[in-house]
């Protein structure tokens, strides 16, 4: 995906090490109760929508850019489905990130889904009770924001 150019910058000094970063998840249904996902360029994994918020940026207003910015789609915030602090993560080129993840039940308002830009390479609406293969990253927060409890606060999701 592609790297936000105030990391870039963040890079230049800290090097390698450890960044803790916001970051959001868009779980996004339409009327008929679908989910929308994409299939990433970089994996060629399906995976629910999500990204990083531009210094300042509310993280709701993040979700909502992010969801229109891969897949065409205009959506409004519902609520806050979870707040999760996730493992460190190493990328290929040694840099190393820890997201602080905020996930959002969002619901479609427009658009047609499609790709639109290069982060994915397919998007689709689908039924929850015919998911394509997903991690348990994007399955555990599906099933949470389709539940009415709070889940904000569950600690034993996966991380």
């Amino acid at each position: 995906m592609a790297t936000p150019d105030f990391i870039r910058t963040l890079r230049e000094t800290a090097g390698r090490q450890l960044l803790w970063l916001p970051g959001v998840t868009a779980i996004v249904f339409d009327d008929d109760g679908r989910v929308l996902l994409g299939r990433r360029s970089d994996n060629g994994k399906w995976s629910v929508i999500g990204g990083i918020p531009d210094p300042g940026e509310q993280p709701a207003a993040c979700a909502a850019r992010e969801v229109y910015e891969e897949t065409a789609v205009r959506c409004v915030v519902e609520r806050v489905v979870l707040v999760q602090a996730l493992e460190p993560v190493t990328y290929d080129n040694g840099d190393v990130c820890q997201y602080m993840d905020v996930t959002f039940r969002c619901r479609a308002v427009g658009g047609e889904a499609r790709v639109n830009d290069d982060e994915s390479l397919e998007v689709a609406w689908f039924d929850v009770d015919a998911l394509p293969e997903l991690n348990e990253f994007g399955l555990f927060r599906i099933k949470a924001a389709m539940s009415d409890a709070p889940t904000w606060f569950d600690t034993t999701g996966p991380l």
